[in-house]
């Protein structure tokens, strides 16, 4: 038996090309006990001799394949965690990957200190989950944990969130939130709440658009007895109600125009009015704010002050819509699941792959607010345990419109090639723009490498600045040679 470093945990790196298991050997090897294996079958032996604590594996080998090596592990009733590593970024991929049970899923060629930090994290997991057996504290449905706070994602986009926000707490500064409705810009702005200074006091969240025009000012700044008919006693506002804490307003962009300027000298001078009353008050309060709406426009319609959308955006975080962090929705799901199962008996439904890439490829408009709803929907009325892809609502199976070049490929005619430069061409042009032209970033969105986004954008004929593009992919023949 080998003979292993007890205070360091064992990794085992699987992959086909020496360059890549040499380095990340050497990458790991001073922070864990790392051993090797060329393909599949080679793993499987290690796993029975090197008991390794987690599998770092490659998805495109010969033989035996990631998929095929990850399916034969669960088989033999391995549960040790695996992260899953590809050159290439697919949808099918990663939810075969998720539902062989693989922990996690990066991106070739990824960052070493996301790659440590991701093996830390699911080590962690691992041993909370094996902790809660062995004390016997484990339950029928045990609540899988989030990955921050009550949150739930493992993609690029939410961890890069998940670091902001942690350093947004260190502040007082001011946040503007943004994002689509139902992506959790409550759920942050609770978050950087409770990692900061302010967290033993109160965190108080209003939405206004939720309360009528007459009565919002009552409600934020509250009102003296007598300040207008049926005002039968003095009133608490909101901004009152959070001192020494946060207050978080939500759909900021319905606020009227006064009481934008009320909010603006809350602002500027850390003191407020009562409805009412002459003498100022004056509350220790960090102010959160969001909305799913363009200020920028509102400003321009003359809806939005100026110079309060100065004071509220010191700070502007955005919160991605889901369909853009779709490697999250496996784990949401799985999340859902458990959190929901002591309302349905406990129930545990297993997805089809065809269902799960269903929900992976659906645009999700409502966000994980929508998938959520889902979710429970299914545990409630679904007439089996197995989901189906004929179980899902029909929006979700049979959504159509996910990319604008479906039915308008086939309606002009277009052949295969052709098609396929033309989708190509509008994923990457909307990543661009997505990311105002910054081209690490959207090659991030996109799952590739700055190299060959690069050259793809050469071969389809995309400027490297947002000047126009053109409405149809260069046709082959005028870019053939680009990249040569």
């Amino acid at each position: 038996m080998p003979d292993f470093q007890e205070d360091k945990k064992r990794v085992l790196v699987v992959d086909d090309e020496p360059s890549v298991r040499d380095s990340l050997k050497l990458l790991l090897k001073s922070n864990f006990e790392v051993s090797t294996a060329q393909d599949g079958v080679k793993a499987l032996e290690a796993v029975d001799e090197f008991h390794p604590d987690l599998i770092l594996l490659d998805i495109l080998m010969p033989e035996m394949d990631g998929m095929e090596t990850l399916k034969a592990l669960r088989e033999k009733g391995s549960n040790v965690p695996v992260i899953m590593l590809t050159a290439l970024s697919t949808v099918r991929t990663a939810v075969q990957a998720m539902k062989w049970g693989a922990a996690d899923y990066l991106n070739k060629p990824f960052d070493v200190e996301e790659l440590t930090g991701r093996i830390v994290q699911t080590l962690d997991q691992a041993s909370r989950r094996a902790g809660d057996v062995l004390c016997g504290s484990a339950k029928p449905t045990v609540m899988p944990p989030a990955d921050f706070g009550p949150m739930v994602g493992k993609s690029p986009l939410m961890l890069e969130i998940f670091q902001k926000v942690e350093q947004i707490a260190t502040h007082d500064a001011t946040v503007l939130i943004t994002g689509e409705s139902g992506t959790g810009k409550e759920l942050i702005a609770k978050q950087i709440h409770e990692r900061s200074r302010r967290k033993s006091g109160p965190f108080i969240a209003i939405n206004c658009a939720a309360i009528p025009e007459t009565l919002i000012e009552s409600e934020l700044f509250g009102h003296e007895k007598g300040a207008f008919t049926h005002a039968f006693e003095r009133r608490i506002g909101h901004f009152e109600l959070a001192d020494g804490g946060t207050l978080f307003l939500d759909e900021i962009g319905e606020l009227s125009l006064p009481v934008q300027v009320k909010m603006l000298r809350f602002l500027q001078e850390h003191e407020f009015y009562r409805v009412g009353r002459s003498k100022p008050i004056r509350v220790d309060v960090r102010v959160m704010t969001a909305t799913n709406k363009n200020l920028d426009q509102l400003i321009k319609a003359n809806k939005f002050r100026q110079d309060l959308f100065y004071r509220v955006n010191v700070i502007n975080l955005y919160v991605p819509p889901l369909r853009d962090r779709f490697e999250d929705i496996p784990h949401l799901v799985e999340y859902f699941i458990a959190k929901l199962a002591p309302q349905y008996g406990e129930r545990k439904l297993c997805f089809s792959e065809d269902a799960m890439h269903a929900l992976v490829e659906y645009s999700w408009p409502g966000n994980v607010r929508e998938l959520e709803n889902v979710v429970e929907s299914l545990m409630a009325l679904s007439p089996s345990d197995n989901v189906t892809l004929e179980d899902l609502p029909r929006k979700v199976r049979c959504h159509e419109g996910s990319s604008s070049l479906k039915m308008g490929n086939v309606e002009e005619g277009l052949n295969f090639e052709e098609a396929e430069r033309a989708f190509e061409t509008e994923i990457i042009v909307k990543a661009l723009k997505k990311t105002n032209y910054v081209q690490t970033r959207a090659a991030e969105i996109l799952g590739i490498s700055r190299r060959i986004l690069k050259y793809k954008m050469d071969k389809l004929g995309i400027l490297d600045h947002p000047s126009e593009q053109p409405i149809k992919p260069v046709p082959p023949d005028e870019t053939k040679g680009l990249s040569e």
